[in-house]
Protein backbone atom coordinates (compact mmCIF):
# COMPACT_ATOMS: atom_id res chain seq x y z
CA UNK A 1 0.00 0.00 0.00
CA UNK A 2 2.83 2.41 0.84
CA UNK A 3 4.32 2.17 -2.66
CA UNK A 4 0.89 2.69 -4.27
CA UNK A 5 0.24 5.80 -2.15
CA UNK A 6 3.69 7.18 -2.95
CA UNK A 7 3.29 6.59 -6.68
CA UNK A 8 -0.17 8.14 -6.93
CA UNK A 9 0.69 11.15 -4.77
CA UNK A 10 3.79 11.81 -6.86
CA UNK A 11 1.67 11.77 -10.02
CA UNK A 12 -0.64 14.31 -8.38
CA UNK A 13 2.25 16.55 -7.30
CA UNK A 14 4.02 16.27 -10.65
CA UNK A 15 0.91 17.54 -12.39
CA UNK A 16 0.25 20.34 -9.90
CA UNK A 17 3.85 21.56 -9.70
CA UNK A 18 4.97 20.83 -13.28
CA UNK A 19 7.88 18.64 -12.31
CA UNK A 20 8.95 15.00 -12.72
CA UNK A 21 8.93 12.09 -10.29
CA UNK A 22 12.72 11.98 -10.48
CA UNK A 23 12.88 15.62 -9.41
CA UNK A 24 10.50 14.94 -6.52
CA UNK A 25 12.79 12.17 -5.29
CA UNK A 26 15.95 14.24 -5.66
CA UNK A 27 17.68 16.54 -3.22
CA UNK A 28 17.71 19.75 -5.22
CA UNK A 29 15.64 22.90 -5.42
CA UNK A 30 13.58 22.63 -8.60
CA UNK A 31 12.30 25.70 -10.43
CA UNK A 32 9.31 24.82 -12.60
CA UNK A 33 6.92 26.87 -14.73
CA UNK A 34 3.14 26.82 -14.68
CA UNK A 35 2.51 27.90 -18.27
CA UNK A 36 -1.25 27.95 -17.62
CA UNK A 37 -0.97 30.78 -15.09
CA UNK A 38 -2.38 33.91 -16.71
CA UNK A 39 -1.14 36.23 -13.96
CA UNK A 40 2.02 36.37 -11.82
CA UNK A 41 1.85 33.18 -9.74
CA UNK A 42 4.00 31.29 -7.23
CA UNK A 43 3.52 28.13 -5.19
CA UNK A 44 6.18 26.21 -3.23
CA UNK A 45 6.35 22.52 -2.32
CA UNK A 46 8.48 20.58 0.16
CA UNK A 47 8.46 16.84 -0.54
CA UNK A 48 10.95 14.37 0.92
CA UNK A 49 14.37 15.98 0.32
CA UNK A 50 13.44 18.37 -2.46
CA UNK A 51 11.82 21.78 -2.81
CA UNK A 52 9.84 22.76 -5.89
CA UNK A 53 9.28 26.45 -6.63
CA UNK A 54 6.57 26.70 -9.26
CA UNK A 55 5.93 30.09 -10.86
CA UNK A 56 4.30 31.69 -13.84
CA UNK A 57 6.64 32.13 -16.77
CA UNK A 58 7.20 35.85 -16.17
CA UNK A 59 8.49 35.26 -12.63
CA UNK A 60 10.58 32.16 -13.29
CA UNK A 61 14.06 33.60 -13.72
CA UNK A 62 13.58 36.47 -11.28
CA UNK A 63 12.43 34.21 -8.47
CA UNK A 64 15.21 31.74 -9.24
CA UNK A 65 17.74 34.56 -8.94
CA UNK A 66 16.12 35.79 -5.72
CA UNK A 67 16.31 32.33 -4.09
CA UNK A 68 19.77 31.37 -5.24
CA UNK A 69 21.73 29.57 -2.48
CA UNK A 70 18.74 29.70 -0.09
CA UNK A 71 17.92 26.64 2.01
CA UNK A 72 14.46 25.14 2.38
CA UNK A 73 13.41 27.22 5.38
CA UNK A 74 14.62 30.42 3.76
CA UNK A 75 12.72 29.59 0.59
CA UNK A 76 9.48 29.09 2.54
CA UNK A 77 10.00 32.50 4.14
CA UNK A 78 9.82 34.23 0.75
CA UNK A 79 7.49 37.22 1.27
CA UNK A 80 5.76 36.56 -2.05
CA UNK A 81 3.99 33.53 -0.54
CA UNK A 82 1.81 33.09 2.48
CA UNK A 83 -0.02 30.27 4.21
CA UNK A 84 1.37 26.75 4.55
CA UNK A 85 -0.57 23.49 4.47
CA UNK A 86 0.47 20.08 5.73
CA UNK A 87 -0.89 17.21 3.65
CA UNK A 88 -1.28 13.75 5.20
CA UNK A 89 -1.77 10.25 3.80
CA UNK A 90 -2.97 7.08 5.57
CA UNK A 91 -0.37 5.05 7.38
CA UNK A 92 0.04 1.40 6.41
CA UNK A 93 -1.33 0.27 9.76
CA UNK A 94 -4.71 1.95 9.44
CA UNK A 95 -6.44 1.44 12.78
CA UNK A 96 -9.96 0.32 13.59
CA UNK A 97 -12.82 2.70 14.31
CA UNK A 98 -12.73 4.81 17.43
CA UNK A 99 -15.85 4.76 19.55
CA UNK A 100 -17.84 7.92 20.08
CA UNK A 101 -19.58 8.41 23.42
CA UNK A 102 -23.00 9.38 22.06
CA UNK A 103 -25.36 7.37 19.90
CA UNK A 104 -25.39 9.36 16.67
CA UNK A 105 -26.86 8.06 13.45
CA UNK A 106 -24.20 7.86 10.72
CA UNK A 107 -24.57 7.29 6.99
CA UNK A 108 -22.38 7.03 3.87
CA UNK A 109 -23.46 8.70 0.63
CA UNK A 110 -21.71 8.44 -2.72
CA UNK A 111 -21.93 10.20 -6.07
CA UNK A 112 -25.44 11.37 -7.01
CA UNK A 113 -26.92 10.33 -3.65
CA UNK A 114 -25.06 13.31 -2.17
CA UNK A 115 -27.37 15.64 -4.10
CA UNK A 116 -30.08 14.75 -1.58
CA UNK A 117 -28.21 17.08 0.78
CA UNK A 118 -28.39 20.04 -1.64
CA UNK A 119 -28.97 23.28 0.24
CA UNK A 120 -27.06 22.13 3.32
CA UNK A 121 -24.80 24.91 4.60
CA UNK A 122 -22.18 25.30 7.30
CA UNK A 123 -19.97 22.43 6.11
CA UNK A 124 -17.80 24.22 3.54
CA UNK A 125 -14.63 22.20 4.27
CA UNK A 126 -16.34 18.91 3.46
CA UNK A 127 -19.45 19.59 1.37
CA UNK A 128 -20.38 22.74 -0.50
CA UNK A 129 -22.96 23.26 -3.25
CA UNK A 130 -22.81 25.85 -5.98
CA UNK A 131 -25.70 28.07 -7.04
CA UNK A 132 -26.93 25.30 -9.35
CA UNK A 133 -27.02 22.74 -6.54
CA UNK A 134 -23.95 20.87 -7.79
CA UNK A 135 -20.97 19.79 -5.73
CA UNK A 136 -17.49 18.43 -6.40
CA UNK A 137 -17.78 16.18 -3.34
CA UNK A 138 -18.09 12.54 -4.37
CA UNK A 139 -18.31 10.74 -1.02
CA UNK A 140 -19.51 11.74 2.44
CA UNK A 141 -19.89 10.20 5.87
CA UNK A 142 -22.45 12.17 7.84
CA UNK A 143 -23.54 12.14 11.47
CA UNK A 144 -27.01 13.13 12.67
CA UNK A 145 -28.37 13.94 16.10
CA UNK A 146 -32.17 13.62 16.08
CA UNK A 147 -32.19 14.01 12.27
CA UNK A 148 -30.02 17.15 12.42
CA UNK A 149 -26.75 16.87 10.52
CA UNK A 150 -23.99 17.70 12.98
CA UNK A 151 -20.86 16.52 11.20
CA UNK A 152 -19.68 15.75 7.68
CA UNK A 153 -16.53 14.14 6.35
CA UNK A 154 -16.41 14.62 2.59
CA UNK A 155 -14.01 13.68 -0.19
CA UNK A 156 -13.52 15.28 -3.59
CA UNK A 157 -11.54 13.92 -6.52
CA UNK A 158 -8.10 15.53 -6.85
CA UNK A 159 -6.90 13.44 -9.77
CA UNK A 160 -8.33 10.99 -12.28
CA UNK A 161 -5.83 8.47 -10.96
CA UNK A 162 -7.91 7.77 -7.85
CA UNK A 163 -6.61 10.34 -5.33
CA UNK A 164 -9.27 12.16 -3.30
CA UNK A 165 -8.92 14.88 -0.65
CA UNK A 166 -10.87 14.53 2.60
CA UNK A 167 -12.30 17.49 4.51
CA UNK A 168 -14.15 17.54 7.82
CA UNK A 169 -16.69 19.82 9.50
CA UNK A 170 -18.32 19.35 12.91
CA UNK A 171 -20.80 21.80 14.39
CA UNK A 172 -19.14 23.75 17.17
CA UNK A 173 -21.32 22.43 19.99
CA UNK A 174 -20.41 18.84 19.06
CA UNK A 175 -16.64 19.28 18.89
CA UNK A 176 -14.03 17.87 21.27
CA UNK A 177 -15.82 14.52 21.46
CA UNK A 178 -13.79 12.88 18.67
CA UNK A 179 -16.72 12.91 16.26
CA UNK A 180 -14.49 14.40 13.55
CA UNK A 181 -11.97 11.61 14.10
CA UNK A 182 -14.72 9.00 13.83
CA UNK A 183 -16.06 10.42 10.55
CA UNK A 184 -12.67 10.89 8.88
CA UNK A 185 -11.56 7.41 9.92
CA UNK A 186 -14.76 5.86 8.62
CA UNK A 187 -14.64 7.65 5.27
CA UNK A 188 -10.95 6.78 4.90
CA UNK A 189 -11.72 3.10 5.32
CA UNK A 190 -14.53 3.23 2.75
CA UNK A 191 -12.30 4.93 0.18
CA UNK A 192 -9.40 2.53 0.69
CA UNK A 193 -11.59 -0.54 0.13
CA UNK A 194 -12.61 1.09 -3.18
CA UNK A 195 -8.92 1.46 -4.14
CA UNK A 196 -9.12 5.25 -3.75
CA UNK A 197 -6.17 6.94 -2.05
CA UNK A 198 -7.34 9.67 0.35
CA UNK A 199 -5.26 12.51 1.68
CA UNK A 200 -6.03 15.02 4.40
CA UNK A 201 -4.90 18.65 4.59
CA UNK A 202 -4.45 20.98 7.56
CA UNK A 203 -3.11 24.50 7.93
CA UNK A 204 0.06 24.66 9.99
CA UNK A 205 -1.85 26.90 12.41
CA UNK A 206 -4.82 24.53 12.84
CA UNK A 207 -3.67 22.30 15.68
CA UNK A 208 -7.12 20.74 16.10
CA UNK A 209 -7.17 19.57 12.48
CA UNK A 210 -3.65 18.20 12.80
CA UNK A 211 -4.76 16.24 15.87
CA UNK A 212 -7.60 14.71 13.86
CA UNK A 213 -5.08 13.57 11.24
CA UNK A 214 -2.90 12.01 13.92
CA UNK A 215 -5.82 10.24 15.62
CA UNK A 216 -6.90 8.86 12.24
CA UNK A 217 -3.44 7.33 11.75
CA UNK A 218 -2.50 9.73 8.97
CA UNK A 219 1.14 10.72 8.53
CA UNK A 220 2.51 14.01 7.08
CA UNK A 221 3.66 13.55 3.49
CA UNK A 222 4.23 16.99 1.97
CA UNK A 223 3.93 20.71 2.72
CA UNK A 224 3.06 23.49 0.31
CA UNK A 225 2.19 27.16 0.31
CA UNK A 226 -1.00 28.73 -0.93
CA UNK A 227 -0.91 29.35 -4.65
CA UNK A 228 -0.38 33.10 -4.54
CA UNK A 229 -1.73 35.04 -7.51
CA UNK A 230 -0.27 38.52 -7.56
CA UNK A 231 -3.50 40.21 -8.65
CA UNK A 232 -4.14 42.42 -5.63
CA UNK A 233 -6.22 39.87 -3.71
CA UNK A 234 -3.49 38.91 -1.25
CA UNK A 235 -3.88 40.00 2.35
CA UNK A 236 -0.34 41.33 2.00
CA UNK A 237 -1.20 43.25 -1.13
CA UNK A 238 0.76 46.42 -0.32
CA UNK A 239 3.96 44.53 0.35
CA UNK A 240 3.53 42.26 -2.66
CA UNK A 241 2.72 45.20 -4.91
CA UNK A 242 6.01 46.83 -4.01
CA UNK A 243 7.99 43.64 -4.52
CA UNK A 244 6.32 42.70 -7.79
CA UNK A 245 6.96 46.18 -9.14
CA UNK A 246 10.65 45.54 -8.50
CA UNK A 247 10.36 42.38 -10.60
CA UNK A 248 8.96 44.40 -13.49
CA UNK A 249 11.98 46.67 -13.70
Amino acid sequence: MKSIIKSKIEKLLSKEFYCSSDELNGKSTVYSVNFNAKQPYIKILAYRNCVVVCTSENLHYKVQELLQNKNRDEIFELPLVYGQTIHYVPNDSHAEDVRIPLNYECEYLFDRDILSLSGLTGFENSLAFDENGSTSTKAVYIARDNNKIIGVAGAAESSTDGVWEIGIDVMEEYRNARLGTYLVRGLTRELLVRNIIPFYSASITNIGSQMVASRCDYIPFWVDTFGTILDGSSVYNDMIKGLSSEFDK
